[in-house]
């Protein structure tokens, strides 16, 4: 089989006034900035196609910010967005909250700080990164399927639109890193593209990793989803 790139996409910045963890709460939309970060990739991986790129399949978090970042790109690269269970954001205990140094300090909250290495505020880094990379790995035999011979200038490629802790924890498992980590240390910027090249038989060469969206991100809210 042909060498074939699976890229993890980080939705666009959120509309959160309230500056919440939001998680995997309904109805949390882009934000006017967000939707130009859309765009931005959009252009980018469609020129991208102009110079003989073959993107062939576009998956999505079932969340609706990952759903509008997805977008701009299946119309610019004319794909169906496939939801896929398996790259929605992390299950976080906080979500709802704004997450303050004093909110953290109400003893009610105790129980779920005790062990940052799982987290025990969440959903395991392990099961995250295992989920992840297994809809990874159908992307790629589905990209491989669907380009049916027309394999372009590096092999078939995929996009999966996801959100920012998965798609790190991911990263980290690829790379042989621990999975325990500073969330403030994250190379995972809003609409970033984090790529994971694989060769022949289906073993990973490389991580890539970039911002496109670069320009936009001055200014761009930081609260995480999760």
């Amino acid at each position: 089989m042909p060498q074939a790139t699976v890229h993890l996409l980080r939705h666009g910045e959120v509309h959160n006034p309230d500056g919440v963890l939001y998680g995997r709460l309904p109805e949390f939309h882009l934000s006017e900035l967000g939707r130009e970060m859309a765009q931005v990739l959009a252009a980018y991986f469609a020129d991208r196609a102009a110079q003989g790129a073959r993107f062939v399949y576009l998956a999505s978090s079932p969340l609706v910010r990952a759903q509008e970042t997805a977008a701009p790109a299946a119309e610019a690269l004319q794909l169906q967005i496939h939801t896929d269970e398996r790259i929605i954001e992390a299950e976080n205990y906080f979500q709802g909250m704004k997450v303050t140094k004093a909110e953290l300090k109400r003893p009610r909250h105790w129980p779920h700080l005790i062990n940052p290495l799982r987290p025990s505020w969440g959903e395991p880094y392990k099961e995250q990164a295992a989920r992840v990379r297994a809809a990874v790995q159908d992307a790629r035999l589905r990209a491989i399927e669907l380009a049916a011979g027309d394999y372009g200038t590096n092999g078939p490629e995929a996009i999966m639109v996801s959100h920012q802790l998965p798609i790190w924890a991911t990263r980290l498992s690829a790379e042989g890193r621990p999975l325990w980590h500073d969330p403030r240390k994250r190379e995972c910027t809003l609409t970033s593209i984090t790529s994971l090249v694989f060769d022949d038989a289906g073993a990973l060469l490389r991580v890539e990793y970039s911002e496109p969206a670069a320009a936009l991100l001055p200014g761009a809210a930081t609260t995480p989803g999760a």
